[in-house]
Order: C-alpha cells, then structure tokens, then sequence
C-alpha cells in the first residue's frame, strides 16, 4: 500500500477515528498493530510470515540472552540470532546475486551452474530486520532490558507509518513511548487543531511530505529515466543535469517518504527520529554522513564501525578499515549488486579521505578560508560534487553505461549544441530542479519552518496546506509511483 493512494488515506482516516473513539491503551495497542499488519499484507501479501518470524526470532532469542547469566551462552544466543536474521534477508535480497557471482566462474571453469531461486524481494526486509537486530544486540550488551510484553515488542517492528522505508528506530527510543497516553483528541477537528500541537504539526509534515514525493520527485523522474536508459550519446551537460535530477528525485522520494511517516506517527502520538538534515548543504563527506539517512548511518556506526575499531589493534589501519568495511555494508544494505557496492567503496574513499586528512593535516581543516563564506561555499561545492558522482552507480546498473557516464561527468566534453533543445524539451523537470534548490536554500536559511508553519494562525495554515495541496493535484497524473526505497 502507498502512502500516496486513496487506500491509505482512507486507512489513516480509520486509523484516527477508531482511536479517537476507543480511549483504552491496550486496545489501542492490538488495534494499530492490527492495522500495521493489514497495511503490510496489502503491501506484500503472505511475505507477512518473514514480518512474524523476524518478530518472534528475535523477541524470544532477546529474552534467552537476558535470562542467561553465562556470557559464552549469551555469545552464542546472540550468533544464532544473527545467523537466523541476517540469513534471512540474505537468502531473500543476496541469493540469486551469489548464485549469479557462481555461475559466471563456473561457466569459466568447466562446473555444473546452480539454478537461481528467483524469490521475491520482500518490501521493507532491511529495514525491519536492521530494528529488529539492533533490539537484540542492545540486549545482549546490556544497555536494553527485553520488552516484557511481545505485544508491545511486535508494535515496534510493524509500526505501519515506518515499516516499509524506515526511518529505522532504536527499542529505547520507541518502546517507552508505548506507556504514555496516546494524545488523539475527541473534540471537533477544529478545535483539535486548535489544541492539539501534535496533529497540526504532524498534519503539516505530511503535507510537505506528499509535496516532495509528489510534486518534486514524480515530476523530476521522466527526465531521469529519459536520459538513464540508454546515457549513450549523451554529451556532458545532459549528464550532469541528469545526475543531479536524480540526486534531487531520490532525497525528495525517500525524505518525502520520511516526513509522511514522522507526520502520521506525529499525529498517531508518536515520536521517531527525523531521517534528513539538508544534505544537499553538507560541507564534507562526514558530514554528509550525518545528514543523510541518519537512521541507516546511525545504525551502521554503532553496530558495525564502533565494534570493529574497538577489536582491531592497528588503529590508524583500523580506522580507515572499518571505514570501508562500514561503508561497503550501507551500499549492500541497499541492494545485491556490484553497482552497489561501487557506490559504497566510494563513499567509504570519501570519509578515508576527509579522516586522513584530518589527522595527518589538521592545519588544513584550521585554514580561515574554510571558516569564511566562500570557503563553506567551495566546501558545499566539492562535497556535492562527489555525492552526485557517486548517486551514478546507485541508478545506472550496467557496466557499460555506468563507465561512460562517469567519463562524461568527471572529463567534461563542452559540447553546447544541445544544451539549449535538452533545455526547451524538459523545461518543467527542470523548473521543478530550480523550485527544489530554492525550497531547500529556504529551509537551510531559515531552521524550523515546517513547524513555524503549523504554529500559523488556523485560517493561514489552511491557505498554504490547500496551496500545497493545489499544486500536488494539478501536477498528478493520476498514476500513483511506488517510492523508490521500497525496494530495499
């Protein structure tokens, strides 16, 4: 189900009232689990059973590990629920493009090739099964006591406004929230919008949500799909307009997709964590990292680049290896593909780099320059300039046409004969492309003003929520486009 259908909308209504009726917490509880689950089975149909078996692998496996007072049997606990786990999602996301890797050495060397398992790729497994593991893995280090209740524990993994596309949440963020009383009014929603912070403000994250997804990212991508499918020929300047189309369509898809889901949990009385921080305004490639898909990086630092630096005794070496190791996980976090990988390699060579010279040439990090206005300027500039580069393998799969468009990106050709037909031919993606830079300089400028907006008298907030919602309805087509994450 997507979020950018009348199924759900009409299911978000159903949702709000029925809670809004029933003021017991406990029904509350079963009745939006229940709804989380309808929301996945309409979504994936029986791909529900892995939803249920990651819940119940890891609530009980939690529960052994905190019971056990033997560290060596906690050790082993936790292996085996890793092995389940991670199994999983590998046998699911990673097998075909194992048997793949194979097959092609086995056609090489003379061996039998294995038949592929063309299984489907569940909707949202990365992200369910990373919530769930980091439940896990922060019971056994002791920093989580096991949820007593499996109830509250298989809300947590199918909270439906996330499930699918994340953010990724952390049990000791999520869990307590659970205990509070759900702060859904039963007065006019006049009055509610009134009172009640949360519903205006969450009402309003969604509808900047729905603008980004649908009148930005849905109205970019024929120009990025144009160019893409067959790049060559292209000369540089549709290449790099291109490329930078698509950096734009995949941060106004995948954060329009987060803003919906941190609005509806908003109004639903929940709180979970913003997924974007204005990346396109990043001054490094760590920080970057700090502002893109924060919950994902997030994840990755604490579970995987913390445990490795810590158990790795050349530190310097260590640093930079699991750097790249790390790194390499979030592109195959993303997909099984070398196309993937390249893009992990390369922003693991990012943050070797920026890390290197940081620790070996600090003084260039004091330079005034940097400090100035025109060196965050150059700053911004050269760490876009990488980012965009690396967004290539993320939408170009195959080799041929991934090389050719790097070449035309990074060794610019100066043909200029085209640029003004390209230009005249895809004048609305493009004005889309200026409309997003202004709105995200805006937003840069000016910290907050999604929530200075819902604080607006209610007449004013209405005026701009139907401006918003006027220019989503002019610019759709009426053919809802999946969002681009659901594939991870």
């Amino acid at each position: 189900m997507l979020f950018n259908t009348i199924e759900f909308v009409i299911l978000f209504t159903v949702v709000c009232s029925t809670l809004v009726l029933f003021k017991i917490r406990q029904f509350q509880i079963v009745f939006l689990l229940f709804s989380s689950y309808f929301f996945f089975y309409f979504t994936s149909n029986y791909l529900i059973i892995l939803l249920l078996f990651t819940t119940i692998w890891n609530f009980y496996l939690a529960k052994a590990i905190s019971n056990s007072k033997n560290k060596v049997k906690k050790k082993y606990i936790l292996i085996i629920n890793l092995v389940g786990s991670l199994g999983l999602l590998g046998l699911f996301k990673y097998a075909d493009f194992g048997i793949e890797q194979f097959n092609n050495l086995a056609h090489h060397v003379g061996l039998s090739e294995i038949p592929y398992l063309n299984l489907i790729l569940p909707i949202g497994i990365s992200f369910y099964t990373f919530q769930a593991l980091s439940y896990t893995i922060d019971v056994y280090r002791g920093k989580l006591t096991p949820s007593k209740s499996f109830l509250e524990f298989a809300f947590f993994v199918a909270f439906f406004p996330q499930l699918v596309a994340g953010p990724i949440l952390r049990a000791n963020d999520f869990l307590p929230q659970l205990r509070e009383k759900m702060n859904i009014s039963a007065t006019s929603l006049r009055q509610a919008l009134i009172h009640n912070s949360n519903l205006k403000l969450g009402v309003t994250i969604m509808a900047f949500g729905f603008m980004k997804k649908m009148f930005i990212a849905d109205n970019i991508a024929p120009l990025v799909n144009e160019v893409f499918k067959f790049p060559i020929g292209y000369d540089s300047f549709t290449i790099i307009i291109a490329t930078i189309a698509f950096g734009i369509q995949i941060y106004a898809d995948f954060s329009g997709y987060t803003d919906i889901a941190i609005g509806a949990a908003l109004i639903l009385g929940f709180k979970i964590p913003a997924n974007f921080n204005k990346p396109f305004f990043a001054t490094s490639p760590s920080d970057f990292w700090t502002r893109w898909h924060i919950s994902l990086s997030t994840w990755v630092r604490d579970y995987c680049y913390f445990p490795l630096v810590f158990r790795l005794r050349n530190y310097d070496l260590g640093i930079i290896f699991s750097i790249m190791f790390s790194f390499m996980l979030i592109g195959l976090w993303h997909g099984a593909g070398w196309n993937f990988l390249i893009v992990g390699i390369l922003h693991g060579s990012y943050i070797a780099g920026h890390t290197i010279i940081r620790k070996k040439f600090p003084i260039v990090s004091k330079l005034k320059f940097f400090k100035s206005k025109l060196g965050i300027i150059v700053s911004i500039l050269i760490t876009q300039y990488l980012v965009f580069l690396a967004f290539i393998p993320f939408r170009v799969q195959s080799v041929e046409h991934m090389l050719y468009v790097f070449e035309k990106f990074i060794i610019i050709d100066f043909q200029t004969s085209n640029i003004l037909p390209f230009v005249l031919s895809h004048k609305l993606p493009i004005s889309f492309m200026i409309l997003f830079f202004v709105f995200h300089f805006i937003a840069y400028k000016r910290d907050n003003i999604v929530e200075n907006i819902s604080k607006l008298r209610l007449r004013y907030w209405i005026i701009i929520l139907l401006g918003v919602l006027s220019a989503i309805v002019f610019f759709y087509d009426g053919n809802p486009v999946d969002f681009i994450y659901f594939r991870f």
